[in-house]
């Protein structure tokens, strides 16, 4: 069974549900990483030049206090799938927690901590109709086409 499991978290109800899934589903001596992946919006917050528009410099703030916002959201939740693990039977010194900064676009950053050691990685499937999916993809279909090293489960 699998020793190291990352879970591809954010505050969605897809993500609640692989954390319930590997609350129901594996062995409660397993390492289990929530990973999140959030915006990084410090470069545009901190933009103050004369050639910014006004309307960019009016609604600059209202953008940057959404960000934080959406951050404080994705920690509160993160903190609270790490309880409901712990709730489960997991001892509290193998859930992590790790919130990183996207780097180079979520997919590939999920593929990227999923390649450093993780046995599993268990993602939520967004709810989109196979055309839509076909169109414009999903977080979900690229890290299960992009992990190489590791079993991909895709939570429905």
């Amino acid at each position: 069974m699998a020793k190291n499991v990352l879970i591809s978290f954010d505050d969605s109800e897809n993500a609640m549900r692989a954390v319930q899934f590997a609350a129901d589903h594996f062995l409660r001596d397993a390492k289990i990483t929530l990973f999140s992946v959030v915006e990084d919006s410090s470069t545009l917050c901190a933009m103050n030049s004369p050639e910014l528009t006004p309307y960019f410099k009016a609604e600059q703030q209202a953008f940057c206090s959404l960000e934080d916002k959406k951050r404080e959201l994705v920690e509160t939740a993160i903190q609270a799938a790490r309880r409901c693990l712990i709730e489960a039977g997991f001892d509290h010194e193998r859930v992590h927690t790790k919130v990183n900064r996207r780097s180079s676009g979520v997919a590939r950053d999920i593929i990227s901590e999923a390649e450093s050691g993780y046995d599993v990685v268990i993602i939520g499937r967004r709810g989109v109709s196979s055309l839509q999916d076909f169109l414009f993809g999903s977080v979900a279909q690229k890290v299960l086409q992009g992990v190489k090293n590791a079993a991909v489960l895709a939570v429905p």
